[in-house]
């Protein structure tokens, strides 16, 4: 049952509803098609090379315009690879052409593309195999040859060539496309035979029944949370007539390639089992218990359950491969190594058949709300649906040979490093007892053993190899205290003490100043650490290889500790997979399933983590670097801010009483987290002000004993006498009473649905408890439907576990009002995953030292923040990255401004400056980036979405500058292209919105960019008016007079001033700095009601 809300946090972000989610234009930042504005093509001494399509479809004879320029004589080449279903990769078009006279001139050749007639013609009568192609990409380059190399082989021109461009051309579906004319009669026969069949649809493409469930490793941490997968109906037909006969008589197999680390260490943990439809365990069930053994369970046609246990145990810290195939009634098993040699094998046989409905429900791989998952790695798994299969036939390789033998090596070194320090500490435990039994213990021996030198092992019992293999290690251990009351006499705890001391040196180095120049040396230790099963060290070390943080990137070992850390159950380790496999981002996979199962982890564990205040936890805030108000208001218990709130909290100030505590509670705006003072505070407003918050935040803390001792009966006072004053926190707080204290759900439903309508997210979270137990009063048996109506509205409120209810219905799809949307799953768990207090810690130490200008750290820190995933910390980085550029060229091999700004506009919440700065980046170019005019106005657009006015000033601008916008960026930004169909309706529209936008009361870029128009049209009008050229004439007359009259009298000519610009003022130019930063926020003021406001509210995501 969910217990009223925690002392005064921050109200929760409002969850959206991604119903019919836009289109962020941010997707696709990874591909750049150049396409550069007129006015940077005049460069004389730089190659250069440009593609022009008019219609970029694959069609016969396409017109391709060539624009390219040659410092040198060269070779200009064309090529265009096409993908299909089957093949990837294949060139199906070539064109190569030498140039050694026109240097320093730029030229343009117009080509004629021809493809295969198969990829843009229609079957006839002579032409049966048309493709279906996916993509087709048409590639051009330069490269400084002599003539000699012109008939060279094409091998890797394209790679080390001095200019290269590419594009994309859109492939035509096989029957829109046009009939090739073979310029031949067929027969009366042959023609009227083909015309019978010409335009029949043929069948989709072929359907098997085998699926790759999983094609790449995931880490199973042993908790409650894996991969969910269902399975749908067969398109085919024959194949789903097949699956509904066999339901009374199942036939299929299952292979599973598996990593062991542990036996089950209670009970049963999950391998693969399938939930039907009334979440029940359906057929099959296959478990893990204590011993080592495989448990499946089958439900048999009449309804019953029985399971089986296998007489062999799964071998631990090796790679296998676990076949299961099921017949009607029988089973078998088997155990195939790496060589694909079985080692085991069992076959059962049942009594009666089985019942199998894969499609009435959903299958679990690893863990899940009903049982722990197993602690191990998953490598692919296949599934054959309507095939029973032996182990020769099974086609499941185990891929990725790289990763797989570092995961079997890793695992090796630490077992070696893990009895090294076992057998040290327990030498020098021995030792000391040796010792003391040698004396009669005095006052002098005491104080000796207290503050003498401590006891080391200089007799090593090891070999010499072994010590200069782990010399490093060593040297550490016979500098450490095992004496400490933190290392405690379990050896596994002794181990992991060990890690964590050693990674607490080298983050002690690596955060001094020039720290990072030593990250070299610092790797060993960071693995002594992970090997010791503190993985906060195998995410450093996930962090360095990937990005390049002082060495070279390594991505092979970036997954390795990736994986590593993830199992161990390192929160960022986490979600830093859940991020790549949601993105789909360096080289791992796009995979929804495998990231929700990730996400989900953490989410779960944010819920959890909320309710312990003590560890290395801070509240997740969005503080931009870029906001210069917000980074003022940051304090410390020593700064102006704190030290004015706390005097206006003793002088009874009841809302500075509030955020005070609200600071010290959760570790907030700088402040560090001090539970024991703001209970003082709690305790302190709610008896002298009658504040009805602070009088329910005390309430909690009692109810709950946190940082307190437990007093049920003060806390039921309180937080009657703060319901009696109308809080809905409270009346919820008295539901939550008298269903965990007085088992009185008729009581606790009463004031639920009080505070529900007042708008208490907690309250309709609890109500959809009582429908799911059962015992909601006066309604019979659980109803879920109800139940995920209050989670669902419990969920808009930003209610963490309505949200993770929400969320795995959408993965499940088990419930009728929530269809299945793995997406949809992904960025509710992500999102309540983001608010986790130890991703919080760390970016709270990355802004301290920002503050500090401790640049090393804050360099680190906000890299490890910026990989989980969160955007705050990747718009950050690449931030730092832009304003210390010799920091980041110096430590991190890549690019690391375009790589984070890029991360940070492919998310859901990304800001509209990062939008503008990728637009500039694609619009002028940035460093080894293609140009790319129509995504830099995809950026400007989305930016203009987000409610930023210098997205429509700069869409504005590539108008002024003769560039024409798509229409389906028009249909975005829902401009009609009926009503404005001139450049000129649409600037005006463009600048009249941009002006909308921004701040009315003031002169703007956008007022002054509109007046400017507004001139521009009037003075061209007037210019074409009739009146006008008349009044020209009779005004050109009388001057000519003058002028006449003036050079008569013999009058000097005065100095004439410049003529009046037209062009758009300096402050409308590009001013990239100013241009693209978010309009700042007012100073935190006090109010009546500051326990309402967050420190810095972020944006919510938008509602669809």
């Amino acid at each position: 049952m969910r217990l009223p809300a925690e002392p005064r946090r921050p109200p929760p972000l409002l969850l959206v509803l991604l119903t019919d989610l836009v289109l962020s234009f941010g997707k696709e930042t990874l591909q750049t098609t150049a396409v550069t504005p007129q006015f940077q093509k005049n460069m004389d001494s730089v190659d250069f090379i440009y593609l022009n399509i008019l219609e970029k479809k694959v069609l016969n004879n396409s017109e391709v315009s060539v624009e390219y320029l040659c410092s040198k004589p060269c070779i200009v080449s064309l090529e265009a690879v096409a993908s299909s279903e089957f093949r990837t990769g294949v060139p199906v078009y070539r064109r190569r052409w030498k140039d050694e006279k026109n240097l320093y001139v730029s030229r343009t050749r117009q080509v004629h593309l021809k493809f295969p007639s198969i990829m843009v013609y229609r079957d006839d009568y002579i032409l049966r195999n048309s493709i279906i192609v996916h993509s087709v990409i048409l590639y051009a380059w330069i490269s400084h040859k002599s003539a000699s190399n012109y008939d060279d082989e094409q091998n890797e021109d394209y790679q080390t060539a001095v200019a290269k461009n590419y594009t994309f051309l859109e492939a035509v579906p096989p029957f829109e496309r046009p009939y090739k004319d073979h310029k031949v009669c067929l027969q009366w026969g042959a023609d009227y035979l083909w015309m019978l069949q010409a335009n029949r649809i043929p069948q989709c493409p072929h359907e098997t029944d085998g699926v790759q469930v999983l094609d790449f490793i995931y880490a199973s941490s042993g908790e409650k949370t894996g991969i969910v997968k269902k399975f749908e109906q067969f398109e085919n037909k024959e194949l789903e007539t097949v699956r509904q006969h066999q339901i009374d008589y199942p036939m299929f197999t299952v292979s599973i390639w598996l990593y062991l680390l542990h036996h089950c260490e209670k009970d049963l943990c999950g391998i693969l089992y399938f939930i039907d439809s009334k979440e029940m365990y359906g057929t099959p069930a296959v478990f893990l218990n204590e011993e080592g053994y495989v448990h499946i369970q089958m439900h048999l046609m009449r309804g019953d359950d029985l399971a089986v246990k296998t007489s062999f145990s799964l071998p631990l810290k090796q790679w296998f491969r676990l076949d299961l195939s099921f017949k009607g009634g029988q089973i078998e098993v088997s155990s195939i190594g790496k060589n694909l040699k079985r080692h085991h094998h069992q076959s059962f046989t049942f009594r009666e058949d089985f019942y199998y409905d894969d499609t009435a429900g959903y299958f679990v791989l690893g863990g899940s709300g009903y049982v722990n998952g197993i602690e191990a790695f998953f490598g692919p798994v296949k599934y054959y649906r309507l095939n029973v299969l032996d182990t020769e036939q099974i086609s499941n390789p185990l891929h990725d040979k790289d990763t797989v033998e570092q995961i079997e090596l890793y695992y090796e070194r630490c077992m070696d490093i893990q009895e090294i320090v076992y057998d040290y500490r327990y030498i020098v435990r021995q030792g000391e007892k040796t010792h003391r039994s040698c004396y009669y213990e005095s006052y002098y021996l005491e104080l000796f053993h207290k503050y003498g030198e401590k006891s080391k092992c200089d007799g090593f019992v090891w070999g010499k190899e072994l010590r200069e293999k782990y010399h490093t290690l060593f040297k550490l251990l016979q500098e450490m205290d095992f004496s400490s009351p933190d290392v405690l006499e379990d050896g596994s705890d002794t181990v992991v003490e060990v890690g964590r001391r050693i990674f607490e040196k080298v983050v002690k180095g690596l955060s001094s100043a020039n720290g990072l120049s030593n990250l070299g040396s610092s790797i060993p230790l960071l693995v002594d650490s992970s090997c010791c099963g503190y993985h906060k060290a195998s995410y450093f070390l996930a962090v360095i290889f990937e990005t390049g943080l002082g060495v070279s990137v390594d991505r092979i070992k970036g997954l390795l500790y990736s994986l590593v850390g993830a199992q161990g159950n390192e929160r960022l380790s986490v979600m830093n997979l859940g991020y790549k496999h949601y993105q789909g981002i360096n080289n791992y996979p796009l995979d929804l399933e495998l990231s929700y199962a990730y996400y989900s982890n953490i989410a779960i564990k944010t819920s959890l983590d909320q309710h312990n205040i003590k560890g290395e936890q801070a509240f997740v805030e969005t503080i931009r670097l870029m906001d210069d108000e917000l980074l003022k208001a940051q304090t410390k218990e020593n700064g102006d801010v704190f030290m004015w709130l706390k005097h206006e909290a003793t002088r009874g100030n009841a809302a500075a009483q509030q955020r005070l505590a609200q600071m010290l509670f959760w570790g907030q705006q700088g402040v560090a987290k001090n539970p024991e003072a703001a209970i003082e505070w709690y305790a302190k407003g709610a008896i002298e002000t009658e504040d009805p918050v602070l009088i329910y935040d005390y309430a909690i803390v009692l109810f709950k004993g946190q940082g307190v001792k437990k007093n049920i009966k003060l806390a039921l006072e309180l937080m009657k006498k703060a319901a009696a004053k109308g809080l809905p926190q409270a009346v919820n707080g008295l539901g939550w009473y008298y269903h965990n204290f007085k088992r009185d759900y008729r009581k606790a439903a009463k004031h639920w649905l009080i505070a529900e309508e007042l708008g208490n997210p907690d309250a309709s979270y609890n109500l959809g408890v009582l429908y799911l137990d059962g015992i909601y009063p006066g309604v019979p048996g659980r109803n879920q439907t109800v139940a995920a109506h209050y989670f669902y509205k419990a969920a808009q409120g930003g209610h963490i576990e309505g949200t993770l209810r929400c969320s795995l219905y959408y993965i499940t799809g088990n419930m009728e009002d929530f269809p299945r949307d793995p997406e949809k799953a992904v960025i509710w768990a992500k999102h309540i995953a983001e608010k986790n207090g130890y991703l919080g810690h760390v970016i709270r130490k990355a802004l301290n030292a920002y503050l500090e200008l401790s640049w090393h750290e804050a360099l680190l820190h906000y890299i490890l923040a910026a990989e989980t995933g969160i955007e705050v910390s990747q718009s950050n980085l690449a931030h730092i990255c832009e304003e210390r550029p010799d920091l980041a060229r110096k430590y991190l091999t890549t690019d690391c401004v375009w790589r984070y700004y890029n991360f940070s506009v492919s998310q859901v919440n990304a800001p509209s400056f990062a939008y503008l700065k990728m637009g500039d980046f694609y619009y002028y170019g940035y460093q080894n980036q293609s140009k790319d005019l129509e995504l830099s106005m995809r950026m400007y657009a989305q930016a203009a979405l987000e409610g930023d006015s210098q997205g429509f000033f700069n869409l504005a601008l590539v108008i002024e500058e003769g560039n024409s916008i798509p229409s389906y960026i028009l249909d975005h930004l829902e401009i009609d292209q009926t009503l404005h169909s001139s450049n000129t309706s649409l600037l005006q529209e463009l600048y009249y919105r941009c002006w909308n936008n921004s701040n009315q009361e003031s002169i703007s870029p956008c007022s002054l960019a509109l007046l400017y128009f507004y001139m521009r049209v009037l003075w061209n009008n007037v210019l074409h008016s009739t009146l006008i050229y008349f009044m020209g004439t009779f005004l050109l007359s009388i001057l000519v007079a003058f002028a006449v009259q003036s050079l008569s009298a013999r009058n000097s000519p005065g100095r004439r001033s410049g003529p009046l610009s037209h062009d758009i003022p300096s402050s409308l130019g590009n001013d990239s700095e100013d241009a693209t930063r978010p309009a700042q926020q007012d100073e935190p003021t006090l109010s009546n009601d500051l326990s309402q406001q967050e420190s810095n509210p972020q944006n919510p995501l938008v509602t669809s």
